[in-house]
């Protein structure tokens, strides 16, 4: 999964109490920059310095993390929005546990709606028993699943491979 990509981390979930600290902390573990303003600050803002960052100094990637959206906050979806329109990315990844089952593609559905997404990560897949809202989600959105979360250290995102659900799906793989 290591591509050398020089990456920048942007802390643009600036509601979340602790969101800004857990990112600096993944940061630091990672020897990757953290771009973030104060808690409360504008998240679009924070990503755009993160953006203006890593032009300055020639990084390949800039990784936003925001605060969930959760499909009945009317603001936050507009924050989104205003993000997406400030920063204009070049991709939108929708995340979601693959545990929250039905909420997590309805969460997708209206995320895609709001502002079209290029693909997912579903974390919790070691949790799920079957890995069934993957291809819900998938289905819904018209996007790949790109990633899945399989544990808790970092060598645990591991690229999405269908043939590993399709296994699970009909039971021939280990869940």
């Amino acid at each position: 999964m290591n591509q050398n990509y020089s990456v920048v981390l942007a802390a643009g979930d600036t509601f979340r109490a602790g969101a800004i600290e857990q990112l600096e902390v993944h940061g630091n573990n990672l020897g990757l920059k953290v771009v973030k303003h104060k808690t409360g600050g504008d998240p679009a803002a924070v990503i755009f310095d993160a953006i203006e960052y890593a032009r300055a100094h020639n990084k390949d990637v800039v990784l936003a993390d925001t605060a969930g959206r959760l499909h009945t906050n009317i603001n936050l979806m507009d924050q989104m929005r205003k993000i997406v329109r400030v920063t204009k990315p070049d991709l939108l990844i929708f995340v979601d546990e693959a545990i929250a089952g039905n909420d997590a593609v309805e969460r997708a559905r209206l995320f895609n709606e709001s502002v079209p997404i290029g693909g997912s990560i579903l974390t919790k897949t070691d949790a799920d028993a079957k890995g069934g809202s993957a291809i819900s989600i998938a289905y819904i959105t018209g996007k790949p699943v790109l990633f899945l979360g399989v544990g808790q250290t970092y060598p645990d995102l591991v690229k999405f491979e269908p043939e590993w659900l399709v296994d699970r799906l009909m039971g021939e793989a280990e869940a």
